[in-house]
């Protein structure tokens, strides 16, 4: 069983991840009605690149938006998950060294300290996504059992991981159910709402040109829609 969740399951995931990305992304071009926004990508393109940019940076970073400021804790949670979420699976030794010997090279990698404090940051920060979302009648008005779904999901890897690294005895059963949880999570990743993973990036570039262009990045500059 070991063989199989780390090897042919493995290749199987990661085939539907990056595949699944490549669709959604294309999808979600495709998908623009160019007359209806009526963004002159091709004639003003500077000023939607800029506003691309501009709209792209200060989400990612805490704080850089309104929204985010006037959320703060929220953020500070939602931060800590995708930071978690990204570093720890990707410079994790463990994985690292799988993928020496499955691919014949490595990345960087982080103590296993660092790795044990992002992996509890994941966690905290669920819980209290979760408690969010069950206390705040206006975020528990637009959560269905499927964002539950989702969220654990996303931190199945990292329980079940912390728990195969630090369990004294069945560690071979418990990484078994790790690597199937992991395999899990990528496939799951451009299937549902957890796409956001590349579609981010497109819909606040789109926002970004939009706001840009037509909504006072072009101010006096004769243009009227």
């Amino acid at each position: 069983m070991y063989e199989l969740v780390t090897g042919p399951l493995v290749w199987l995931a990661f085939a539907i991840f990056f595949i699944g990305l490549i669709v959604r992304a294309v999808l979600y071009i495709r998908g623009l009605d160019w007359k209806l926004d009526r963004v002159t990508y091709s004639v003003n393109t500077n000023y939607g690149i800029r506003g691309a940019v501009r709209s792209i940076l200060f989400w990612l970073f805490p704080y850089g938006t309104h929204s985010w400021r006037n959320n703060p804790w929220f953020t500070l949670w939602v931060f800590m998950m995708h930071i978690g979420l990204l570093i720890t699976p990707v410079f994790l030794l463990g994985h690292n060294v799988l993928m020496r010997e499955r691919l014949g090279f490595s990345l960087w990698t982080i103590p296993d300290g660092v790795a044990d404090f992002l992996t509890i940051l994941v966690m905290v920060s669920v819980v209290l996504l979760v408690l969010r979302r069950i206390a705040l009648p206006e975020v528990r008005l637009i959560t269905s059992a499927y964002d539950y779904l989702l969220l654990a999901i996303a931190v199945a890897p990292f329980v079940t991981g912390f728990i195969a690294f630090h369990a004294a005895s069945d560690y071979r059963t418990w990484i078994i159910i790790h690597a199937l949880c992991g395999e899990i999570f990528l496939v799951a990743i451009p299937l549902t709402k957890i796409s956001h993973f590349i579609l981010f990036f497109f819909s606040r570039a789109q926002l970004g040109m939009d706001y840009g262009i037509k909504r006072g990045g072009m101010k006096n500059r004769g243009i009227a829609w």
